[in-house]
């Protein structure tokens, strides 16, 4: 049976390369947030949702990390890497003094803001639900209108591309996770994401459940923080380790970190991709 990947549309984003890499052979449904795409897989139109989660420019993804933390139930099975272009397109040829709006993703934005700043000081900036819809109603606007998107959307939607590889730094890649409702079976190499907050604070609460990992020599890939949206000044924290949360030390380190904290959410455990020994 041919698995339905659903991911943040239309075609021509890097969700769309990301849903590609993960499953070649898969039936791809465009959504129009990536709230969307949590919903197709819980409501069962799609068996898998393809989401971004962090940047090498501009961090955490917001939303995703968002949706992980307080409204999705899903797990994170598996994840990929796709190496962001970003290309400047028109309607038509202009010279740059032209472009009086420019639209993308937020975070696209975000990686080309020095580009922006230097060559078009002047330009609104405007932020779409995705890269593909920024250049498809680009398309529809004023012809002094620009986007900033992927080749590979300017050729769907019959853009002029002005200019390639505007992105501000040029290791400029988006990590992305696949959302289902059960996440993989350990491997050997292995990655667990979990995410966890503290009902108090005090010095050291944070490096305590730390030394957790450290005393049983688990490695820490990646650790930030959100805010909890209840109270200011208050975060959750999210943790990338290495190993299995059924690996018999993950699992003990988990257990003791849950007694230290006021909520723990393990996120999914799921094979570690090639980039990371890159």
């Amino acid at each position: 049976m041919v698995k339905k990947v659903a991911y943040l549309g239309p075609p021509g984003t890097y969700s769309e390369q990301a849903a590609r890499d993960w499953d070649a052979d898969a039936v791809l449904l465009p959504v129009d947030s990536i709230p969307s795409v949590a919903l197709s897989v819980v409501s069962g139109d799609a068996d898998e949702g393809v989401v971004p989660i962090e940047n090498s420019i501009e961090g955490g993804v917001t939303f995703t990390l968002d949706l992980l933390i307080h409204d999705s139930e899903l797990y994170i099975c598996g994840e990929t890497v796709v190496t962001i272009n970003q290309c400047l397109m028109a309607q038509s040829r202009m010279e740059l003094d032209a472009i009086k709006i420019v639209m993308s993703h937020p975070q696209s934005l975000g990686q080309c803001r020095d580009f922006l700043r230097e060559s078009m000081p002047n330009a609104e900036l405007i932020a779409s639900l995705s890269n593909s819809a920024a250049v498809q109603e680009m398309m529809e606007s004023d012809v002094s209108t620009a986007a900033i998107s992927s080749k590979r959307a300017a050729e769907i939607y019959g853009a002029e591309i002005l200019m390639e590889n505007v992105e501000d730094r040029p290791n400029n890649e988006t990590r992305f996770v696949t959302l289902s409702h059960v996440d993989e079976e350990p491997t050997g190499s292995d990655m667990t994401s979990l995410c966890f907050e503290y009902q108090d604070d005090s010095p050291g609460i944070l490096s305590q459940s730390l030394r957790e990992f450290a005393s049983r020599n688990i490695n820490l890939a990646k650790i930030e923080s959100r805010p909890n949206k209840k109270s200011l000044g208050r975060y959750v924290f999210l943790v990338d380790i290495e190993g299995h949360r059924s690996d018999s030390l993950v699992a003990e380190a988990l257990e003791a970190v849950r007694t230290q904290v006021s909520m723990m959410k393990v996120l999914g455990s799921y094979p570690m991709s090639s980039w990371r020994d890159s």
